[in-house]
């Protein structure tokens, strides 16, 4: 390989060996205009959309220790790379959102870690919630029992001992009395 490429592909190889995720897409037929818009809406979820030669991209895949991705290498293809702060499923969504309004880009495959991904797959994540909705619900999951509990127990006692009165009313049993054996 002649040097200038062996450059591409290392510098190639750091972004997309850095990288919590790859995704590959075919791009045939996007307008430069919808190129820009499309990275600029990967550049607000923290990733970014470089064009690569196929060849270029399969050296730095295989140098990163990517896992080895069974796709075809033809077409025009780009990948989309990010960041540590960077979310999956929230690229996958712009990328997925931005096909249905223009019917490009294409996914390929991807990897995310070590784990090869199929298009259907990356399409699967964009249909996840978001990280961070799925930490709100457990949030929400979390608290709800404490939620309860605090409101029992900041409770006044008159209230309290209504609740046992109708639970025993309901239930026909007349409560024991305070002190008294069970």
């Amino acid at each position: 390989m002649r040097p200038e490429k062996q450059l591409i592909v290392e510098d190639l190889k750091k972004q997309v060996g850095t990288s919590p995720f790859v995704i590959v897409t075919e791009y045939k037929g996007m307008t430069v205009g919808q190129f820009a818009e499309l990275r600029k809406r990967l550049r607000r979820a923290k990733a970014e959309y470089h064009v690569a030669k196929n060849t270029m991209l399969r050296h730095a895949m295989k140098a990163a220790e990517l896992p080895d991705l069974d796709w075809d290498f033809g077409g025009m293809t780009a990948v989309v790379i990010g960041n540590d702060k960077s979310d999956i499923g929230a690229v996958a969504k712009v990328l997925k959102q931005f096909g249905k309004e223009f019917a490009k880009p294409k996914f390929k495959v991807g990897s995310m870690g070590k784990k090869a991904l199929s298009a259907d797959e990356i399409s699967a994540v964009a249909d996840l919630p978001s990280l961070d909705a799925l930490r709100a619900q457990l949030v929400g999951l979390l608290q709800t029992p404490a939620t309860r509990i605090a409101v029992v127990l900041g409770a006044p006692a008159s209230q309290i001992a209504r609740v046992l009165k109708a639970h025993a009313d309901k239930t026909g049993e007349a409560p024991a009395p305070a002190g008294a054996p069970a």
